[in-house]
């Protein structure tokens, strides 16, 4: 399959999935967000990977679909006021500013837990083993001690000079931020497949590599990129004090430790065997939108 291919499907099972039911406005927003024209990197990687090591990505569907809900619940709440306050996400306003305040969070709880719901009901052809062994990879990565946790630390740094340990911190910040639902993905879809251990840590190397290179490549677009490109507010990252890794290391060095991420990524998929046309793709995207 190709990309589109991927997100086209990935696309109309996610309109699927979630039906327009009582409370409407609840609903309307939990879409609105969830179907905003996106590249659905994240459902995209763990269906790849299922497929890669021999599953059936019919199979990894719902998985890779409630992904993306809980990707999309991290931007309704990271928008919000209190959060980093933006009124745009992927070209579109964002959800508080089309339902208000107190919808779009509820909107994001409720695709936190509507997510493993998906899981759980749609996972048919899977064992109930295998399901709860997804879940648990679910809670594992989305929770207190994965992506929550690095958006709490990331909060926390904002303009705060006291930090002890910079490095070590921003390294917290977005191995779980950013990282971490890279590596539920690919993570779910090695599982799904059935993928022996050996297989499923080459799969984690590959996922927090480039989580971290994903991470970096948006820090420096938040430097030179413009509105158009990316559907956001940008600049706000340094408006606002936040500890990131052109804040740092500086525009340059920046770049080098993304090249470094890139090829690291690169010898995974070449010299482990984990070659894939898609993985190329994304990976190429990023070093052509950064200029490396």
């Amino acid at each position: 399959m190709k990309m589109n291919d991927y997100i086209e499907l990935v696309n109309k099972k996610l309109d699927e999935y979630i039906q327009i039911e009582y409370p409407q406005n609840l609903f309307k927003s939990m879409k609105y967000t969830v179907l905003l024209s996106g590249k659905r990197l994240r459902p995209v990687m763990c269906l790849e990977t299922c497929k890669l090591l021999g599953g059936n990505i019919e199979d990894a569907l719902p998985t890779a679909c409630a992904i993306e809900m809980y990707h999309s619940m991290t931007l309704i709440h990271d928008d919000l006021p209190c959060m980093d306050n933006d009124d745009f996400r992927r070209g579109k306003p964002s959800n508080h500013k089309v339902f208000g305040e107190a919808v779009a969070t509820l909107a994001g709880d409720a695709l936190l837990t509507f997510a493993p719901e998906i899981i759980t009901k749609y996972s048919k052809n899977l064992s109930p083993e295998t399901v709860l062994r997804v879940l648990n990879e679910y809670f594992n990565y989305a929770g207190a001690r994965g992506v929550i946790g690095g958006q709490v630390v990331d909060i926390e740094s904002e303009a705060n000079p006291d930090i002890n340990d910079k490095e070590k911190t921003l390294e917290f910040i977005h191995l779980h931020k950013t990282s971490d639902l890279f590596q539920l993905a690919m993570r779910s879809g090695a599982i799904i497949a059935g993928a022996e251990e050996e297989k499923l840590s080459l799969v984690t190397n590959f996922a927090k590599m480039f989580g971290l290179a994903f991470q970096i490549a948006d820090d420096i677009l938040d430097e030179i990129s413009t509105f158009e490109e990316m559907g956001k507010t940008l600049g706000k990252d340094k408006n606002e004090g936040k500890l990131t890794y052109v804040s740092l290391y500086g525009l340059d060095e920046a770049k080098c430790k993304l090249s470094c991420l890139i090829e690291k990524c690169c010898d995974i998929m070449d010299k482990q065997g984990f070659k894939s046309e898609i993985f190329g793709e994304i990976i190429d995207s990023i070093i052509k939108r950064v200029g490396l």
